[in-house]
Parts: structure tokens; C-alpha cells; sequence
């Protein structure tokens, strides 16, 4: 449960405790009971968020932790993503943050540029009108030189950060997964494509992808050292760490841990299945994860929120096409159930 939802259950408690040790109607003051103050959302409580340290912190200069959930790419699964499901994605599950996937390839943004920069403008504002943070996702892929891609990410982002500047709740994820490039390659496309960012938007957070499908270099026999001696040259910036719990073992979890101590870190993707998001799910290797973000306050995204015939969608296949139900856990997978209960509890704000 959430805190604001806690602190309106204790609050009904207390009410009702009070009215039944509270003298007859006739001998009270007539003076009507003050509403109670509305649940503040993710970013009522927290305002704009700015990287200090290897952390992420709120308004106050606190370090927090965001939880919540990526949509599947937009140009299959923008039918997930309805004013229903997102009430219950804010308030069911009690997310912080929604990543809004905009592939590059695979019969997305390139394809027609203006139909998929406003079908994520779209999504920005209904993840803004909930009080959620929304990371803009540049779902570049293959090629996984995101230098493929670069005028066209310049044009993107161009486009949504004039859209939204000004808003205090929106981070750019400016290539989703990097692969078969070198880390200095990475770093060069970043230092373009952040300016071009910051010339609009002075204070949003930009997280870089990494090298290898950002594991920092992992999958392709590399580590953190290349990013923490060599970091991109731009402040308020974090770099970003997938992982599947199935696939990645300890010795992706040791990075994460490592590259944590330097760096700051944000999980953008994640998954309990393998590499691929199919097949078993392994939540205590998962749990191992979490538990570790957790007590480093790593804020995490899990991959994905559509209904996709994989496990690693979260809802059972169909529910997108029948409109739902949303809420509850009647319609989720496993891996649903199990990531919706662990995004539900307490945040420390």
C-alpha cells in the first residue's frame, strides 16, 4: 500500500474510532469536518528531479526511488495504453513512472515520423495528467549504433522537448540499446544529442544508454570501468543497466552493484524471463535485483506493460484487444502479478 492510501486508511480508522467515543450530535458543534487533503501523486510529492551524487533526487535534495512500468513499442501496443489502464497503472498499481517506447526501426517512428512523435506527446500528457514522471524512450535497437540514428533523434527530441518544456516530470532516454559500437562511439552520439535536449529543456535528467544493451559492456565481455574512467562530458545525466533475471546472473547483478557505488544508475528495462522477456520466470533472482536497488535507491522500470503473448507482458493475451479489465490481478500473468505487488508497496518519499 502506498503511503498516501495508508495515511488515508489510518485516517478513516481514526475517524471512526473518534466518532464512537464523540458526545451525542445535539451536544457538538454544528462546524462541518475539514475534506481531507487529496493522496499527493509521484510528482506533487517530489517536483523536479535532478541527479546528485550517484543518486536521483527530488525537489528537496532527497534521494528516491521511482517504480513503475515500460509500454511494449507503440506501434503494436498503443491499444495497452488507454485512459483505463493508466488510472490503473497510477492507481491500482501505484506507479511512479511510465517509459513511453518509441522504436526507431521495426515499423515505428521512421516509418511516419509525425504520427509517432504526437502518439508520444499523447502518452506524455495522460502519464503528466496522473502525476506520473514519463521517460521519453528512443527505442533504437538494430542497428545498435545509435550514430544510425542521430538526425533523426536530433529532429525527435527537438520536437517533444518543445512540446514539454517546462514540465517538471518528463527524463529522455536517448538510446535505448546500444550494441557492436565502442563506448567512446556511445559517449560522442550522447555529447550531440544532450545539447540539443538541454537548448530546450535546461533541467530534465537524460539517461544514457550503455554499451552492449546497456550493460555497461557485459554482454560483450566489457565492464563499468569504461564509462567511470571515460564518463560522457554533460551534468544531470545517468547511465542505464538492463537486465533479465532468467538470463543475467550474478555477474550482471555484481556490475550493477559495482557500477552503482561511481555512477548513477537508472534500470530502465528489466525482466524476470531471459534475455528475450519469454519463457520461466526466475523471481529470486529477480528479488535479488530488487532487493539490491532497493537498498541503493536504483530506480527501475520493468519491461513490459502490454499483452503480448510472451510471460514477460503482464497482461494475459487478449486483454488489450477486449479493453481490459485492468485492475486487480485476474488479468495478469505471473509476472505480472509478482511485479504489480512489489510496485505497490511503500514509497519513501
Amino acid at each position: 500500500m502506498r503511503p498516501a492510501r495508508l495515511a488515508a486508511a489510518l485516517a478513516t480508522t481514526l475517524v471512526a474510532a473518534l466518532a464512537s467515543a464523540a458526545p451525542p450530535a445535539a451536544a457538538t458543534a454544528s462546524k462541518p469536518a475539514a475534506p481531507r487533503a487529496a493522496a499527493p501523486t509521484p510528482v506533487a510529492a517530489n517536483g523536479q528531479l535532478t541527479v546528485c551524487g550517484t543518486k536521483l533526487c527530488n525537489q528537496n535534495g532527497k534521494a528516491v526511488q521511482l517504480r513503475g512500468m515500460s509500454s511494449h513499442g507503440t506501434q503494436w501496443y498503443a491499444h495497452c495504453l488507454t485512459n483505463s489502464s493508466l488510472d490503473a497503472l497510477s492507481g491500482d498499481w501505484g506507479a511512479d513512472v511510465l517509459r513511453v517506447s518509441t522504436y526507431v526501426q521495426e515499423g515505428g517512428y521512421e516509418t511516419n515520423p509525425k504520427k509517432y512523435t504526437d502518439l508520444a506527446h499523447s502518452l506524455i500528457e495522460q502519464a503528466s495528467a496522473r502525476g506520473m514522471y514519463v521517460i521519453v524512450d528512443w527505442h533504437m535497437l538494430s542497428p545498435g549504433d545509435p550514430h544510425a540514428n542521430l538526425s533523426k533523434a536530433k529532429t525527435f527530441f527537438t520536437e517533444i522537448a518543445k512540446r514539454h518544456q517546462g514540465k517538471s516530470n518528463v527524463l529522455y532516454e536517448i538510446a535505448n540499446e546500444p550494441s557492436g559500437v565502442s563506448w567512446s562511439r556511445i559517449k560522442s552520439y550522447a555529447e550531440q544529442i544532450i545539447p540539443v535536449i538541454r537548448n530546450i529543456d535546461a533541467n530534465a535528467p537524460v539517461l544514457v544508454g550503455t554499451r552492449a544493451w546497456s550493460s555497461f559492456g557485459v554482454s560483450e565481455d566489457g565492464d563499468e570501468s569504461e564509462v567511470v574512467n571515460n564518463p560522457v562530458n554533460a551534468a544531470n545525466i545517468m547511465y542505464t543497466f538492463h537486465f533479465y533475471a532468467a538470463s543475467h546472473r550474478d555477474e550482471y547483478l555484481n556490475t550493477l552493484s559495482r557500477a552503482s557505488a561511481k555512477l548513477p544508475v537508472f534500470v530502465t528495462e528489466f525482466g524476470t524471463q531471459n534475455y528475450a522477456g519469454e519463457d520461466a520466470n526466475d523471481f529470486a533472482m529477480s528479488q535479488k535485483y530488487l532487493d539490491l536497488m532497493a537498498s541503493k535507491k536504483i530506480s527501475w522500470v520493468n519491461w513490459n506493460f502490454s499483452d503480448d503473448d510472451r510471460s514477460g507482458a503482464v497482461f494475459k493475451t487478449g486483454t488489450c484487444d477486449k479493453g481490459g479489465p485492468w485492475t486487480g490481478t485476474g488479468p495478469l500473468k505471473p509476472a505480472g502479478s509478482w511485479i504489480r505487488e512489489r510496485m505497490r508497496t511503500a514509497d519513501d518519499f
